[in-house]
């Protein structure tokens, strides 16, 4: 459960969107995505992968200049 307590004198969008923030974190929405529809283990594994390689070349690039 998510608890964000409300300062005194705050604004409720200010801490709407904290909220917000903190409830994006969790990744609730992402899993709830991922799992309305039956993934293989190979493909996610795929998936996986492909992903590791993207980021470790976007490192390299910052490495590099």
């Amino acid at each position: 459960m998510i608890i964000v307590p409300v300062k005194e004198g705050e604004n409720i969008e200010r801490a709407l969107k904290r909220f917000k923030r903190k409830f994006e974190r969790t990744g609730v929405v992402k899993e709830m995505r991922s799992r309305q529809a039956y993934k293989k283990p190979s493909v996610q594994d795929r998936e996986e992968k492909i992903k590791a390689v993207y980021k470790q070349q976007l490192q390299q690039k910052e490495i590099d200049g």
